[in-house]
């Protein structure tokens, strides 16, 4: 399948969905320049992801995507919680807070909600593409039936082959130096953490269209990946530092750095950041994903109300110094093979 011509792409440049930054003024921008825009949905409630798809149609005829997370449903440990919260606590009460008495289950997996789904299917985007697993066969039917085009997120063979098994369209090869949350089907299996185009190579003989993220940050990596026989490479922290994008300013700023670590710490699930307080805390026996998740917003919520913005997610790939400050479509081009 020829992915591009599918989507209507000019340029093989996916913006990566980036849950919490990406934006309809980005996805559109990025689509309006022949690549193609994404939203990512996982944070949002339903409405919040009905009207972020109407948005981004109302400002481009284009081709866009969307993401969804297919984590497993956590099973809860109290026990485990509470032992997170006390380790906490100290850095709460530097701005002289208590940690949450409990911690909230805030996003739901597609494979236990439909509610978002339901959103997507209305929708009907041209792409949507999961994270952490695979929907359920009936959700892939309903999605089929639509007329959109599927992927998920591989960070090994095994995980390859459970999409193509599972009938979908493409792969999205992750990278070890991509940034955000890693999508590993199992945080808590084996990860072989393969740079970008060692997994391209292990994945391509699958049959399927191979998208390459992590560390694509100019036009010799998109060409360096095509090569090597992406179909399209996919780029997140590029897109960072663009007017279009909801990065904060403390973000932006840590960008700069250069510096990003492999976390648990912030959300319960290995996911790259850019280096910062929360970073640094210990993130053995975090109590999983999203509760942990809870525990760090309510850190960063606290640490905000006092200025100090170093307890954010600050999710960055490995090329993070390498990101420009410019339009969104500009990007587009800069990656342009």
């Amino acid at each position: 399948m020829d992915i591009i011509a599918r989507l209507g792409m000019q340029v093989p440049v996916i913006q990566a969905p980036m849950a919490g930054v990406s934006t309809p003024a980005l996805a559109a921008a990025v689509s309006n320049a022949g690549g193609l825009g994404s939203l990512g949905l996982a944070a949002m409630s339903p409405e919040q992801a009905a009207e972020a798809m109407a948005e981004t149609r109302r400002l481009t005829a284009r081709s866009y995507g969307v993401n969804l997370f297919c984590h497993q449903p956590l099973r809860r440990d109290p026990a485990a919680e509470a032992r997170w919260l006390d380790r906490l606590a100290p850095h709460f009460a530097r701005f002289g807070a208590a940690p949450p008495a409990a911690l909230a289950d805030a996003y739901p997996s597609t494979l236990e909600s439909d509610a978002l789904l339901d959103q997507v299917l209305a929708a009907a985007p041209a792409l949507v593409t999961f994270h952490f697993g695979l929907p359920r066969p009936d959700q892939i039917a309903a999605l089929r039936a639509r007329g959109c085009l599927l992927g998920a997120t591989a960070t090994s063979l095994a995980e390859g082959e459970r999409i193509r098994d599972a009938g979908l369209d493409l792969i999205v090869a992750q990278g070890w130096q991509a940034g955000g949350h890693r999508g590993i089907f199992d945080p808590d299996g084996p990860d072989e953490r393969q740079d970008t185009l060692a997994l391209l190579q292990q994945l391509l003989p699958l049959g399927l269209p191979v998208v390459a993220a992590g560390a694509i940050m100019d036009a010799d990596d998109s060409r360096r990946a095509l090569e090597a026989g992406a179909a399209a490479v996919q780029c997140g922290t590029a897109f960072l530092l663009a007017p279009e994008a909801a990065t904060t300013p403390a973000h932006r700023a840590a960008l700069s750095r250069g510096d990003t670590a492999m976390t648990r710490a912030i959300s319960g699930r290995p996911a790259r950041s850019c280096t910062n307080d929360f970073t640094a805390i210990p993130d053995r026996e975090s109590p999983g994903y999203p509760v942990t998740y809870a525990a760090g917003k309510a850190l960063n919520a606290a640490a905000l109300a006092k200025g100090i913005t170093s307890y954010g997610a600050q999710w960055a790939g490995t090329g993070c110094a390498r990101a420009v400050a410019r339009p969104a479509a500009e990007t587009v081009a800069a990656l342009a093979p």
